[in-house]
């Protein structure tokens, strides 16, 4: 416990009854895509981009990360170095409507994607085996460990490390991290220590880690699994109201971010349908 890395137990499910691998990059076409602001968001349904997702960088943009895109051109770069950038949001889902261009299908949110993903490949354990990186504290991501592999039934997840605070900035620290991931076996790997934090470590380290294969940018999902933090219903999220329900558990840190930081949103939409927005670094 305590956020190391653990052995695996015994697998608990039959393997011959393992998802179909996908052979198939076709979905991942660029001609697919939603402008939105300075991003281009890929635009499939939630079943399509689970059932053909096998590598990757995973990142899901919402209102916030678009607007840190505005102001943040290291965050921006890292953005554009993703593989797959599919729509966290139903506010930026919605907004798609209102641009001349094809609308967003569907919201896939990182919290949603992420454990479907593992139930997904519950019998898939031979060639999808992940690790946590991230958590409130150890005991969260160690509890989160379990639920997944509970609720899969298999050991999908072998390991895990809640990292300490300012890890992203220790050498030594980031060398114990990639020690353990790449020791671990594991072949997806979950980063949740929020965004941009997340992102940049993410593209900054996945060459040291090559047996790696899909990499998720994932918040506080960690958190939400181990039931560390309570995540909306899922009506409210429906109505694009989940912003609302996190600022009213956690008003001193939400409030600015949701009130301040992120309103321009919508005047940037307004811009971008009159095609006055500009990319701040074109």
């Amino acid at each position: 416990m305590g956020g190391e890395n653990r052995e695996p137990r015994a697998e608990s499910r039959d393997q011959t009854a393992q998802p179909e691998t996908p052979n198939k990059k076709r979905l991942f076409m660029p001609a697919n895509k939603v402008q939105i602001l300075n991003l281009n968001i890929d635009n499939y349904t939630f079943r399509e981009f689970l059932e053909n997702l096998d590598s990757g960088v995973v990142f899901t943009p919402n209102v916030d990360h678009l607007m840190k895109l505005q102001k943040d051109r290291e965050f921006y770069e890292v953005y554009t170095a993703a593989d797959h950038l599919v729509c966290d949001s139903q506010i930026v889902k919605v907004s798609s409507k209102w641009l001349p261009q094809a609308p967003i299908r569907e919201q896939i949110a990182g919290s949603d994607l992420f454990p479907a993903f593992c139930q997904f490949h519950s019998n898939n354990t031979d060639r999808i085996r992940v690790f946590l990186l991230g958590g409130t504290r150890p005991e969260d991501t160690d509890t989160a460990w379990r639920n997944i592999n509970s609720k899969a039934g298999s050991e999908v997840v072998i390991g895990g490390y809640c990292p300490p605070f300012g890890f992203e900035k220790n050498a030594q620290e980031e060398q114990r991290i990639i020690n353990l991931i790449n020791q671990s076996g594991a072949t997806v790997l979950a980063v949740g220590v929020g965004a941009p934090k997340q992102e940049k470590w993410i593209i900054r380290n996945k060459h040291r880690m090559p047996n790696i294969k899909i990499f998720f940018a994932i918040g506080a999902t960690i958190d939400f699994l181990a039931g560390n933090v309570q995540r909306s219903p899922k009506w409210i999220t429906r109505i694009g109201l989940e912003w609302a329900f996190r600022m009213a558990q956690e008003p001193k840190r939400m409030f600015k971010r949701y009130m301040i930081d992120d309103m321009p949103y919508f005047w940037l939409i307004f811009k971008q349908r009159l095609g006055r927005y500009q990319n701040p670094w074109a």
